[in-house]
């Protein structure tokens, strides 16, 4: 039997690793799908809160170790939530992967605006990072969804919602 714990810290072992090994160029920056696909993952079999924690560690460890930009945490913060609470109340798989989407490609690129403004000093519209931001995403929860479609069903998934 796996503990919450332990497949949070897999979770973001594999969001950290994935964010090196698997991105691709997506106009003026780099997208990393891995993150999204996690997050869509730990939404479905962890729930909400889980999922957030999830991706705040993740960009915290990115961050530290200078894989990652700050941008980290709103992007990947929000689109967890969101996706969390979409799954939570409508048990739907593909709307965990549109909640994904919406709250990393729409919301977390609007907050990206004031965000970068205060914390990273430097100014940039919200039509610089909705792009990047929603192809990166997109793929992602496509990703995550079609995993988690398979592994909704197995016996790993069904003791993780047990607990």
């Amino acid at each position: 039997m796996t503990s919450r714990k332990t497949t949070i810290a897999l979770f973001v072992a594999i969001a950290v690793a994935g964010s090196v090994f698997v991105s691709f160029p997506a106009g003026i920056a780099r997208a990393y799908p891995v993150q999204h696909a996690v997050n869509v993952l730990a939404a479905v079999m962890l729930g909400p809160g889980p999922a957030v924690l999830i991706a705040f560690l993740t960009g915290l460890v990115r961050v530290i170790t200078g894989t990652g930009s700050l941008l980290a945490f709103p992007g990947g913060m929000i689109g967890a939530f969101l996706a969390g609470m979409l799954y939570k109340y409508y048990g739907k798989v593909w709307l965990t992967a549109v909640g994904e989407i919406f709250g990393t490609g729409i919301i977390a690129s609007l907050i990206a605006v004031p965000y970068v403004k205060i914390i990273m000093g430097t100014s940039f519209t919200a039509l610089f990072f909705m792009p990047v931001f929603f192809v990166s995403s997109a793929s992602g929860a496509l990703l995550g969804c079609i995993i988690a479609v398979r592994l909704k069903e197995t016996k790993f998934a069904h003791q993780l919602q047990k607990h």
